[in-house]
C-alpha cells in the first residue's frame, strides 16, 4: 500500500476539495466579543445584552465555542482574524505593524520594518499610566506625528515613516538593508511599569535595536512637554511578506467592511477587496445588503467596539454595543446569505480589562447547519451546541461545506 504524505494542516485537504461554485459567505465579527461574568451584574456582557434578535438567530444555527489558537493562549487581533479566515495562526504569523501599515495604505516593500505605536501617558517617573493617552483624538495625533517627522532626525543606510492610524495609534516604518524584525516590544501591555527597552532578540537584531533605541530618545524630548501623550509604545515588529490570498487558497472572492484600519490591512494581506470606509456600523450593514448583489461571494462586517469598551474596562458601554449590533440582524438577514457566521476573534472581558484567551461563542446559520437546543447566543449556552468545542481555524473549512464549496474527500 502506498503512503503518502501527510498534510501539515487541515485546510490543505480544503483547498483540494474546494470548488469556486457555490453559495455566498458573511462572516460577522464582533471584535473582543468573549465576556466574563461580572457578579453585580448577573452574567457576561452577552448573558446581561436584551439580544432578541441575535437569540432568535441561535436557535435557528448550529452553536459552538471556538478556542482561537490553542489552551490558554490570548490571540492578538492578528492571529485571530487570521484563524477565522482558515490561517492556522501558528503557522501563519504576521506582526501588528505590519497590518497597521498595510490599514493606511503604506506602500510596504519587501524587507521593510513596521511597528504598531501607542501614544501613551507617562508619570514623572517615567511610568505608563495610560497605554492610550486617553485615546487622544486623530486630528491630535496627526499633529504629533508631524512634529515627530520634523524633529527626529535618524542617520543609517535608509529611511524612516511615522504615520497616523487612527486616535492614539500610529506605525513607524523602517526601510533600508540590513533591518531585522527580531526586536522585543517596548510596550508593557499594562500600567504601573516603565516601558521596555527594545532589545535584540538575535545578534542579527542589534543595529536594528539600536536605532529603535535611538528614535525612541528622540521621541521622548520631542513629547516631553505633551499631554496626555507624553510618550510612545511600540510592538509588533514584523517583517514585510506577501500571503497567499482567500482567492488562491479557498477560491473565494471576498470583500472587507471595515472601519478600523488594522482590519483593512488584514483583508488587503489575503487579496480582499477594501473599498472606502463606510463610516459606521449600521453604513457597513447597509453597504453588505448593496456587495451581496455583486460578484463576491465572502463578506466580512467588522464590529470594532466591543472590544474597545472591553479594553477600557467599561462592561455598560460593551452590552451598550452588542445591543446597537443586535438591532441590525434584521438587516444583515434581509441580505440573504447562504451562509451567516456570528463570531469573535478573541474574547475581551470588561473584568479584565484586556484580550484573554477564553473561547468565544459561534453561531453557524445555513439551510444545511443541524439545529441543536440553544436558542441564546452567549458563552455558556453555545457551550451545548452542536458545534461543540473547535479549533478557530477550522472555522472556514465548515462556511465553505454550508456554502456548497467543498467536493466529497477520496472516492
Amino acid at each position: 500500500m502506498e503512503m503518502r504524505d501527510h498534510p501539515q494542516d487541515i485546510a490543505e485537504i480544503w483547498q483540494r476539495l474546494v470548488t469556486p461554485d457555490g453559495g455566498k459567505i458573511v462572516y460577522l465579527i464582533l471584535d473582543g466579543l468573549g465576556g466574563l461574568a461580572d457578579r453585580q451584574r448577573g452574567g457576561t456582557e452577552l448573558q446581561v445584552a436584551n439580544t432578541p434578535n441575535l437569540d432568535d438567530l441561535a436557535g435557528e444555527s448550529s452553536c459552538g465555542l471556538l478556542e482561537i489558537v490553542g489552551p490558554g493562549v490570548t490571540p492578538g487581533s492578528g492571529p485571530g482574524h487570521l484563524a477565522l479566515f482558515g490561517y492556522d495562526p501558528l503557522r501563519y504569523m504576521i506582526g501588528r505593524g505590519i497590518l497597521s501599515a498595510l490599514g493606511i495604505d503604506f506602500d510596504l516593500q519587501e524587507g521593510g520594518i513596521a511597528a504598531r505605536v501607542n501614544f501613551a501617558t507617562l508619570d514623572q517617573q517615567g511610568i505608563v499610566t495610560d497605554r492610550r493617552a486617553g485615546r487622544i483624538p486623530t486630528e491630535k495625533n496627526k499633529s504629533l506625528a508631524k512634529r515627530i517627522r520634523e524633529e527626529v532626525s535618524l542617520e543609517f543606510e535608509g529611511e524612516y515613516f511615522f504615520e497616523t492610524v487612527s486616535e492614539h495609534r500610529a506605525v513607524l516604518i523602517l526601510r533600508g538593508m540590513e533591518l531585522s524584525r527580531k526586536v522585543e516590544d517596548t510596550d508593557p501591555q499594562h500600567t504601573g511599569v516603565p516601558p521596555r527597552d527594545p532589545m535584540p532578540r538575535s545578534s542579527s537584531a542589534k543595529k536594528t535595536a539600536q536605532l529603535i533605541r535611538r528614535f525612541l530618545d528622540q521621541v521622548a524630548d520631542v513629547l516631553k512637554e505633551e499631554s496626555p501623550a507624553n510618550g510612545i509604545l511600540l510592538r509588533g515588529f514584523d517583517q514585510y511578506q506577501a500571503f497567499p490570498s482567500l482567492q488562491e487558497r479557498f477560491a473565494l472572492q471576498g470583500v472587507c467592511l471595515a472601519d478600523y484600519p488594522m482590519y483593512r490591512g488584514l483583508s488587503r494581506l489575503l487579496g480582499l477587496a477594501v473599498p472606502p470606509p463606510p463610516g459606521g456600523l449600521r453604513q457597513r450593514v447597509e453597504c453588505l445588503r448593496q456587495e451581496v448583489k455583486n460578484s463576491h461571494d465572502f463578506y466580512f462586517l467588522h464590529v470594532k467596539h466591543t472590544d474597545s469598551r472591553g479594553e477600557d474596562g467599561d462592561f455598560d458601554a460593551k452590552v451598550k454595543a452588542i445591543e446597537e449590533v443586535d438591532a441590525l440582524i434584521p438587516l444583515i438577514r434581509a441580505s440573504e446569505p447562504d451562509v451567516l457566521v456570528v463570531t469573535a476573534d478573541h474574547s475581551t472581558p470588561a473584568v479584565m480589562g484586556r484580550h484573554s484567551w477564553h473561547p468565544v461563542p459561534v453561531l453557524i446559520h445555513a439551510q444545511t447547519a443541524r439545529r441543536d437546543k440553544v436558542n441564546r447566543f452567549d458563552e455558556e449556552a453555545c457551550l451545548h451546541g452542536a458545534l461543540g468545542i473547535r479549533p478557530g481555524h477550522h472555522l472556514m473549512g465548515l462556511a465553505l461545506a454550508h456554502a456548497g464549496r467543498l467536493q466529497k474527500f477520496g472516492a
